[in-house]
Formats: C-alpha cells, structure tokens, sequence
C-alpha cells in the first residue's frame, strides 16, 4: 500500500448562515443584523428538549437547534408562564440558531426572546427527519477535514478520478482529452479533498481556479466556456487515484491486477494505479477502462480474479 505523506488535519472550517438559509431554502423568521457574519463551525445539531425541561449541562451553543413536533408540544403544554421562563433560559445561551420544522408556529416568546438575545430564527415545512437528513450531510461535507493535492481531478463514467503526476507528466492534457470524449473536468492543478465520513472523500476545485485547465504552449484555458456546462463539475467521491509516471524501462508495471494497490488519504483508502507514459499510448482511453473496470469491482466483479479462478479450475482437471 501506497501512503500519501500527510498530517491529520485540525483547521476548523465555517459556512455561513446565510449559505444554509439559500441551500436549505429556509424561511427568515427573525435575523440579526450582522446576518452575514454568522458562521456554523459544528457539524452536530442538537433538539433541545432536555434544556427545555431546564438540564443544560451538555448543552453546546455552537449547534443548530432544532425545534420539532415533540418539543413544540412540550412548550404548549407546560402553560405561558413557564413556558416564558424556558424559552428566556434557552435564548439567553446565545444558540447561533434555532429552526423550527414542520412549518410549527413560533411562539410570541421565542421571537421576543430572540430579539433581546440576537438569535437568528427560522423556520422550514419540512419534518424534522426530512431537514436533519438534509442539513447534516450539508454540514458535514461544508465544515469537513481536508487537505489540498497537486493534481487532476476529474469524472469519467460516474468514477471520480484523481490523476497524479510530475509536473510536465500530462496529466492536463489527459484531462482536456476525456473532456473531449464527453467526461467532465472538476479540478486541475490543485485538487480540495474533504473527509465528510469516516469512509469517504469528496473533492473539488478551489472557488478561484474552478473549470479552468492550465495547457503548457496555450495558457489557461476556461473548459466551462469552450466545452459547454456539461464538461464540468463542481464535486464528486474520489474513487480511484491514477499515478502517471515516465516509463522506466524493466521496471515490473502490474500487468493482471490481482494484488490491489491503494493510496491512504486522512486515513481513507482508494484503490490506485501506477500507469506508464511513453509516447504512443493513449493515456484516455487508458483511463477510460481503469474507471470502468474500477466500477466494476465496486458492482462485485473482479476480472483478474475471475480469470485466475478459471485458469486454477483448468489446472487441477
């Protein structure tokens, strides 16, 4: 196995309120005025029924909260008195928000609360099942570790590919060629890989290089505008990582793929490859069948197994 030299990442990273609002389609019940400013840098979410009933010693200000059926008929039913006195204790931790689901009524208090305490509410028609569902992928892909590659990254066949190499290799080139044959380009020269799960990567472009490609005797070349919406893709899972290296002469490149290689990457391991350059080979369509034959394994279908399995089954006749 193959490691990439790396430390774990501990950055802390944000997205704004506002992003989530627009993403999510949120309505704004009340906002303060410094809106804009308002970063989320947790990814957990919390239902505050047990700070509700007056307990808040796990309670985290940091998360979104989350009013749903079960703590709304909660604060209906302890009367309006107490029910003031709640909702002041809980406003006055300074939740960064509080979003209340099913499109529930929000309570004369909770605004009046909000506003002394300037706490962002808002309010959506979906269940609370249906929002959490959306709104902790959002969170964990937005505020995720993540390390930055020199590289290519693109999409081929549904596979997202990640390309590496020297520079000079041809790894843009190879690119721009799987873009002609209807593949879509998501990264060039440098590749933003995020850790969402414990068992995935994502990976896209940094904001300011998105769909640009950079072709040695051309300069910067804009896909997006010359190729058309369809040759480019904002993000996609890292799949498979492809090394293009000089062909070094008796070296003993992997010629039936039954010993898988795989590169780690914040402890996350991807299938890869070692493929050669040498003049006349036709590194796209290489890549081409790396990924399909990539996505085939994933389906539950290993050809060089397969094809070692029937040359054992002869032998032993």
């Amino acid at each position: 196995m193959d490691g990439m030299a790396e430390a774990e990442v501990t950055e802390s990273y944000s997205v704004s309120l506002s992003s989530l609002v627009k993403f999510l389609r949120l309505t704004e019940i009340f906002m303060p005025e410094n809106k804009e400013g308002i970063m989320i840098t947790c990814k957990d979410v919390n239902r505050p029924g047990l700070p509700f009933a007056g307990f808040f010693g796990s309670f985290e200000s940091e998360r979104i909260q989350i009013i749903g059926n079960a703590e709304h008929k909660y604060l209906l039913a302890i009367g309006d008195e107490k029910r003031a006195e709640c909702l002041e204790r809980f406003f006055s931790t300074k939740p960064i928000c509080t979003v209340f689901t099913t499109d529930l009524y929000v309570f004369e208090e909770a605004l009046r609360f909000a506003k002394k305490y300037d706490v962002p509410i808002v309010s959506t028609s979906e269940t609370t099942s249906a929002f959490m569902a959306a709104l902790i992928p959002k969170l964990n892909l937005e505020l995720a570790p993540r390390i930055g590659r020199h590289g290519v990254f693109v999409e081929i066949y549904g596979e997202g590919v990640l390309i590496l190499g020297e520079s000079g290799i041809g790894k843009s080139e190879t690119a721009i060629e799987l873009v002609k044959r209807g593949h879509r380009l998501i990264a060039d020269d440098l590749v933003e890989i995020k850790k969402p799960s414990a068992i995935t990567l994502f990976a896209s472009a940094p904001e300011n290089i998105r769909n640009y490609i950079v072709l040695r005797g051309i300069g910067i070349v804009d896909v997006k505008r010359i190729f058309g919406m369809g040759a480019v893709k904002m993000t996609e899972k890292v799949d498979l990582i492809i090394k293009l290296e000089d062909w070094i002469q008796g070296k003993p490149y992997e010629q039936f793929g039954l010993d898988g290689d795989y590169t780690e990457i914040m402890g996350i391991k991807v299938p890869s490859l070692t493929i050669p350059v040498k003049p006349g080979r036709n590194l796209a369509i290489i890549l081409e069948v790396a990924a399909m034959n990539n996505r085939q394994k994933k389906m539950g279908y290993d050809t060089a197994a397969e094809l070692d399995k029937k040359l054992s089954e002869n032998n032993e006749q």
